[in-house]
């Protein structure tokens, strides 16, 4: 699964709002490797955002599933 920047702006965060901060989240990027630019313009695959091994992927990534779920069209 490809997960994108609105998964990032709409992730339940740990202080009872909603969303990952832009600054702090290149900042991550940075930090882990990865390219913000290319996140931004293609998504990244969940695999490659769980081999960090951060909590704060993990999060965003159940989330990401959660929200894939509920636009699942019911079948009977």
């Amino acid at each position: 699964m490809q997960i994108y920047a609105h998964h990032l702006y709409s992730v339940p965060n740990f202080n009872g709002g909603t969303g990952y901060c832009a600054a702090g989240c290149r900042e991550w990027f940075a930090a882990h490797g990865l390219s913000w630019a290319d996140f931004v313009a293609s998504g990244i695959d969940e695999a490659e955002l769980a081999a960090t091994g951060d909590e704060l992927a993990h999060r965003v990534i159940e989330h990401a599933k959660a929200l894939a779920a509920d636009q699942e069209p019911s079948h009977g």
